[in-house]
């Protein structure tokens, strides 16, 4: 059974940082599909089990983001 988190990520202002973000969330172990919309900063992430917040907020730092929520 999979698992829908959307988080809140500020400074994306492109499709660069669409892609960043989805590639380093897409790497966690779980991760089934990672969702961006880019207006509202909300990364919505599908998994096979809830995922560690820590190990999603260190994602967003790799790609040079901020996980505001």
């Amino acid at each position: 059974m999979s698992t829908t988190t959307t988080y809140q990520v500020s400074g994306m202002t492109c499709e660069h940082c669409v892609r960043a973000v989805t590639e380093e969330v897409a790497a966690l172990p779980g991760v089934e599909s990672v969702a961006v919309d880019l207006p509202t900063g909300a990364v919505s992430v599908t998994s096979a089990a809830s995922l560690n917040p820590d190990a999603v907020r260190a994602a967003i730092d790799e790609a040079g983001y901020e996980l505001v929520s």
